[in-house]
């Protein structure tokens, strides 16, 4: 997600969870732990024989009712903080929550149709006809990873419009879409990391429904389905928590966007675990990836993420969990009972190789040959060597890990739109269209999961800026944040920073699929498409096994890696970093090459290997 304080929501917003409680809370009798899955959902559900029940729970007002299509309804106490009331109305209904007279969103809503700020509707997330029952799911070693953002996928930027394209995802060979977190956002357009309503998928994008549609026939066509989800921070606008109770925050710990969430604090823990099941159980999902897991700061005999964790898993099925966290932490995995870990480390090495740059973090980066060897060996570089940039360690060794575990890419949201354009990787000047292909076709062959960001697969033309919707003065704010955070650049003349405020700069961000089938395009699409398909064919490929693979560099300019199975089968493949073109055949090589070419990264016969050139190749097996 976007990291930056300076231009992002912290450096301009007070959360609601900032807000003062109000004077009757000490007087509230204590209240109870938060129970089972369901038995205490709170917002407004409704029920199998009829009728919807609204419950919430605050420690800030003394008379709590609801406002259900115009007409107020006072809810019955129950202790605790706890108020309930069952009302004779079905899905469709609009309401406001009513605490001590004043109307408020509901932070648990499951669909806003008007906005974060404006009335929930009632939902039954039973009502959608699912027609492809059998799906079970995906193991990780079988995921390659497609991020998407939703509203740029398409020009129609809905999930409808997204499920159109599906069938041109499956055909490309990736096995699972990664969407871009969906929570109810403020305005009509952003990343989504600014998320308040965590229940309630953003309307702009279209219904529940349409959600579940996608989700289903993406299962159809044999498509996993993850959603990026942010549990360690609410965005600066619409988060109305805080209006119910200031208990969910703390001011024990801090995050770079603003207050703490209290994950000891039993509501806000159920809010968390509970959207969980939501989405893999209600909508299905196969998986979340949890954004920023290191700022998910937990005091609690058990960390909120091993319980994230177990009750995910106690749901049955195959659901993925996959963490963002820069620590290089292996006992996420291994203690915490996550699935895999996004891994920076093997993009910061891809990125200075492809390109030089050594400015901010990837300044403890070497870039070349023999770094990315390192990187492939071990998973990750750092593995409790002092991190520079905060003169502390960082990192474990990660043998104990296999493969699949590492989540490796070239290009994610972040990577792209963090930059001061959202220039892409292959956007550069330096960076050729063969030495791009030569970086996919490393990524492609690997053991490890690959991930792709939507049209990296063509080399897209448009940028991903960083881009964002917010009224009024928080708008502004967000608009000289982004201008300061890079006006020390000199790169970058004020004027060529992106407004994130500005409609154009969402729009610059649609892909436009026309350009597919367009000279360096379709030569990327169709290498993609190949080494795709061997992935999934090829049987040393399919070995997901880390001792089973061996990197190393000749002469300094040249990656190999050498993956070999037990029945004698290998496949290695070479890179060439360096200016001067090279002959395979001529390296001296610690191991004799195969004889097959399996794919060269620009579709030619042979070995030969000019600038940024990499070929596959493979013995009989």
């Amino acid at each position: 997600m976007n990291t930056s304080p300076e231009f992002g929501p912290a450096a301009v917003s007070s959360s609601a969870a900032e807000q003062p409680a109000s004077p009757v809370a000490a007087q509230l009798p204590d209240r109870p732990a938060a129970q089972g899955p369901d038995t205490q959902r709170l917002g407004a559900q409704p029920l199998p024989g009829g009728g919807t029940r609204f419950r919430v729970w605050t420690t800030t007002a003394r008379e709590v009712g609801v406002r259900v299509d115009g007409a107020a309804h006072p809810l019955t106490p129950l202790g605790g903080g706890l108020f309930e009331a069952v009302l004779p109305v079905e899905a469709g209904a609009r309401y406001f929550f009513l605490l001590d007279g004043q109307p408020w969103p509901d932070p648990y809503a499951l669909s806003l149709p008007d906005g974060v700020h404006g009335e929930a509707e009632v939902v039954d997330l039973h009502a959608y006809r699912w027609q492809h029952t059998g799906w079970r799911g995906r193991p990780l070693a079988e995921c390659v990873f497609y991020e998407l953002h939703v509203g740029t996928f398409t020009p129609e930027g809905t999930y409808r419009a997204a499920l159109e394209k599906l069938p041109e995802l499956a055909a490309l060979g990736v096995t699972a879409i990664e969407l871009m977190p969906l929570a109810a956002f403020p305005g009509t357009r952003g990343w989504g990391y600014d998320g308040v309503a965590l229940y309630a998928p953003h309307a702009g994008y279209g219904r529940p429904e349409d959600l579940m549609a996608f989700v289903d026939a993406a299962h159809g066509l044999g498509l996993a389905v993850l959603l990026d989800v942010v549990y360690n921070h609410f965005g600066p606008d619409g988060n109305y928590l805080g209006v119910y109770s200031p208990e969910y925050f703390t001011a024990r710990f801090h995050t770079p966007w603003g207050a703490g969430l209290d994950y000891a604090e039993p509501h806000m823990r159920r809010l968390i675990t509970g959207n969980a099941r939501m989405w893999l159980r209600d909508y299905r999902f196969d998986g979340l990836r949890l954004d920023a897991t290191q700022e998910m700061q937990d005091d609690s005999p058990v960390h909120i993420l091993r319980e994230l964790a177990d009750e995910v898993h106690a749901l049955g099925g195959r659901h993925l969990l996959i963490a963002e966290d820069y620590r290089n932490r292996p006992d996420l995995v291994t203690d915490f009972h996550l699935d895999g870990l996004w891994v920076d480390d093997f993009h910061h090495e891809m990125r200075v190789t492809l390109t030089g740059d050594r400015d901010g973090y990837y300044a403890p980066f070497q870039g070349g040959a023999a770094a990315l060897a390192h990187v492939l060996n071990r998973g990750w570089v750092f593995e409790g060597q002092e991190w520079p940039l905060e003169r502390a360690p960082r990192g474990a060794p990660a043998d104990a890990l296999g493969a699949p575990a590492f989540v490796y890419f070239i290009q994610n949201h972040d990577q792209v739109g963090n930059r001061a354009v959202g220039d892409r990787v292959h956007h550069l000047e330096r960076v050729t269209p063969a030495m791009f292909r030569g970086a996919s076709t490393l990524l492609l062959t690997l053991p490890m999961t690959p991930l792709l960001f939507q049209g990296q697969e063509w080399a897209a033309s448009a940028p991903f800026p960083f881009f964002s919707d917010h009224a009024g003065d928080l708008g502004r704010a967000v608009s000289e944040g982004r201008r300061r955070e890079f006006g020390h650049f000199d790169s970058f003349a004020a004027g060529e920073v992106p407004d994130p405020q500005a409609e154009a700069t969402f729009r610059q961000a649609k892909l436009d699929w026309a350009e597919r089938g367009e000279g360096e395009h379709a030569r990327t699409l169709s290498l993609y498409r190949d080494l795709l398909h061997l992935r999934r064919e090829d049987p040393v490929l399919q070995d997901r096994e880390r001792r089973n693979l061996q990197a190393g560099s000749e002469g300094g300019n040249v990656l190999w890696v050498r993956r070999a199975t037990g029945d004698g089968s290998e496949r290695v493949l070479l890179w060439n970093l360096g200016r001067e073109a090279v002959e395979a055949g001529a390296l001296p090589l610690p191991f004799a090459l195969p004889p097959r070419v399996l794919r060269h990264s620009e579709g030619r016969e042979g070995t030969a290997l000019g600038y940024g050139e990499a070929v596959l190749l493979g013995s009989q097996g």
